[in-house]
């Protein structure tokens, strides 16, 4: 297929998965606001979430999830911190799908109790840590019962009410997405699966080949994703570190002012002159009055104004001007003396010589307050006291866990969201690419049929990444070409070279046997019958753990070197047409210990031995016998090579039923009776048996060397 072509393709199925996630965004929407109309207590806002996550994959079910959050949070800005709870919902209905769990019942239950955790308790989390106790939503009334019925606190009342909503929700979203699936046909199906090849598809087999990690250490698809999350992460934990000290500074500077400004309205309700005469008892009582309902006024102005109070600063402490009541602490009484608290030590130098100091913070038995002095000053420009404000910094403790949560949630659906686009570019651009190509090289196979196969395979990925992969794919694609002309060149000069060598050895064994006048082709008999017999032992099952394919190319190429040991042989021995002296006799049994050691001796000088060490044990035993009288080893039974008990077999009856100059042949009947009667003498018993139940097929060979006729 084309790059141009595949290129179209991907285009209309990215066409298809769009056009299905705006259907999934509406469903989102519709199905919600219907229920919001029919007074349901549930959101059923995440069918479509799931639906697209089933159906088209993980990638489309996030970009839905997070769509959906940000469109709603455009009415409801709270809304578009569950980004992350979509998110969630999406990797885990694609999960579920992938692994087959909506399949069967039980898969299914597991599935909406899954959902359910996602949305009902880690959404309650996230509800708590952004607003505290819910006081709207699906499950405030079912939280308030909970809360009024069972012994446990509002975290728990809420976490509980989410979770059992949530249970229904996912249920019935579970069930709505399973009865829109049964209504789209299989092949309809496949269409909207969002896939990113860039190669031909592999089959299921191969697919599952291609996803195992089967590395030394870490896969590259593991190393990609800690890759992508350390990044992510730390930018995140930068980022809302940065926004959250923003934030904090943001929010001290905002109370400072404000206790600035309260101070000095508290100051500026003090008349400086009369302070001593407030401390002394000789103060207008009226007066006094009146200013401290001004302070009241002006603390109740400002909701994070914890205290308010007045006091000159001496040596021996703090004497109180005025200090107003609060609903759990009353106000010290006028005149009294506050000792100094430790955390304004470094300060009573300056407090006592009437300067102005920064505001300080204090986080002690009183509470987390930011405390503003505020001089206040006689006609005579003296500092006589000093205003004093404290605000509740707790508030600043509480938004400071909101904004947290906030940067967290919202980061924490961007950060899923990048991991999987990061994951499915890495998958489909580099990983996939990458292990079809390890997979097709690790089967490569240089037989004359697996090699063009593979070869094939290999081609057939049409890997078109456009990128390094691509360039490496294109190199990969070279080399197994190159590999493959030059293994075909060696294979053919090897069969070459391994028929000049056959051909030499039948010409050596030839020369040797036409030295003896009466032998004719009886090599290239011999070799016939050992591979009749060989084939017809492994056809009956016998030595099964010795005769392979093999094992019988080398013992029939081997065969005609059986007698290469009678070139030591003298002519007049070797052609001698009466009957041989007993010296003469032995000096011709030394044919079969010199055709050993001169075969010896070629595999010491070839690199490559072949069937030569088969060759060696024909050689030295194709004259043993099975009951230990023959020669030159006097072996008997399995101690003779298999290879040699063939070769005993054949030898024997080509003797027979050819004509040499000192008898006429036997026919093939007499020559089978002869051979039928060496059983457990002279030849192993299977060997013979299989040699005398092919007759047939002997009486074929002998008669196609003898020019069509045996006797």
């Amino acid at each position: 297929m084309s790059n141009s072509t595949m290129a179209r393709k991907s285009g209309r199925r990215l066409f298809r998965v769009l056009f299905m996630c705006v259907i999934c965004i509406a469903i989102n929407f519709g199905v919600s606001y219907i229920a919001a109309l029919a007074g349901i207590p549930l959101y059923l806002d995440s069918i479509g979430i799931v639906l697209a996550s089933v159906l088209c994959g993980p990638i489309p079910g996030v970009i839905i999830g997070l769509v959906t959050s940000f469109i709603k949070g455009l009415f409801d800005h709270s809304s578009i911190f569950y980004g992350a709870i979509s998110v969630l919902i999406a990797l885990i209905a694609a999960w579920m799908a992938t692994k087959g769990y909506l399949k069967k019942f039980g898969g299914i239950i597991v599935t909406v109790l899954a959902l359910a955790l996602v949305g009902g308790g880690f959404g309650s989390l996230l509800t708590w840590f952004l607003f505290g106790f819910a006081t709207e939503g699906a499950s405030v009334d079912l939280a308030g019962k909970i809360y009024d019925i069972l012994p446990i606190n509002k975290f728990f009342s809420q976490l509980t009410a989410d979770f059992i909503i949530d249970i229904a929700d996912k249920a019935i979203t579970v069930g709505a997405v399973l009865f829109i699936l049964r209504l789209i046909p299989v092949r309809i199906k496949e269409k909207f699966r969002y896939e990113g090849w860039m190669q031909n598809p592999p089959t299921k087999a191969q697919l599952v080949e291609i996803k195992a990690d089967k590395v030394r250490k870490i896969s590259l698809r593991t190393k990609i994703v800690i890759l992508i999350a350390t990044a992510c992460i730390g930018i995140a934990i930068a980022a809302v570190s940065i926004g959250y000290i923003l934030f904090r500074t943001s929010t001290i500077e905002d109370h400072k002012l404000l206790g600035e400004g309260v101070a000095g309205l508290a100051a500026s309700a003090v008349d400086g002159d009369s302070v001593n005469d407030y401390l002394n008892g000789r103060g207008d009582q009226a007066e006094y009055r009146e200013t401290l309902d001004h302070l009241y006024d002006i603390r109740n102005s400002a909701p994070d104004v914890e205290y308010v109070y007045v006091y000159q600063i001496r040596e021996d402490g703090c004497h109180v001007v005025f200090d107003l009541d609060t609903d759990d602490l009353p106000g010290a009484e006028l005149g009294e003396v506050i000792p100094f608290d430790d955390s304004f030590s470094s300060y009573i130098d300056d407090l006592l010589a009437g300067e102005t100091i920064e505001p300080i913070i204090t986080d002690d038995s009183y509470g987390w307050l930011l405390t503003v002095y505020n001089p206040v000053y006689d006609s005579d420009g003296n500092t006589v006291c000093y205003a004093c404000v404290d605000i509740s910094m707790n508030q600043l403790r509480s938004f400071g866990y909101s904004f947290l949560a906030r940067q967290v949630s919202l980061f924490l659906g961007f950060f899923v969201l990048i991991i999987a686009i990061g994951l499915f570019i890495a998958e489909y651009h580099l990983i996939f690419p990458v292990n079809s190509m390890a997979m097709m090289a690790s089967a490569m196979a240089f037989d004359e049929e697996k090699k063009k196969s593979n070869s094939n395979d290999i081609h057939s990925l049409d890997i078109h990444t456009g990128d390094e992969i691509e360039n490496l794919y294109r190199a990969l694609c070279k080399t197994t070409d190159d590999i493959n002309n030059y293994v075909e060149d060696l294979q053919n000069k090897q069969e070459t070279i391994s028929r000049m060598q056959s051909g030499l050895i039948m010409v050596l064994a030839d020369m040797v046997e036409s030295r003896d006048k009466s032998t004719g082709d009886h090599v290239r008999k011999t070799a016939a019958y050992v591979n009749l017999i060989l084939e017809e032992l492994r056809r009956e099952g016998k030595f099964s753990d010795i005769i392979t394919d093999e094992y019988i190319d080398r013992v029939t190429s081997a065969a005609p070197l059986h007698d290469i040991g009678k070139i030591k042989v003298s002519d007049v021995i070797l052609n001698k047409p009466t009957r041989l002296t007993d010296d003469e006799y032995e000096m011709m049994k030394r044919h079969t210990v010199e055709g050993r050691e001169i075969l010896k001796m070629a595999i010491e000088n070839v690199a490559y031995t072949g069937y030569l060490g088969e060759a060696v044990k024909i050689a030295e035993s194709h004259h043993e016998r099975w009951d230990g009288k023959g020669y030159p080893n006097g072996l008997k039974g399995d101690e003779i090579p298999l290879s040699a008990r063939v070769m005993a077999v054949a030898d024997v009856f080509d003797a027979l039923v050819s004509r040499r100059c000192y008898k006429e042949p036997f026919s093939l009947e007499e020559a089978m009776d002869i051979i039928r009667e060496g059983k457990e003498k002279q030849f192993d018993p299977d060997v013979a048996e299989a040699f005398i139940s092919i007759s047939e097929k002997v009486r074929e060979v002998a008669e196609s060397f003898s020019g069509g006729y045996i006797k």
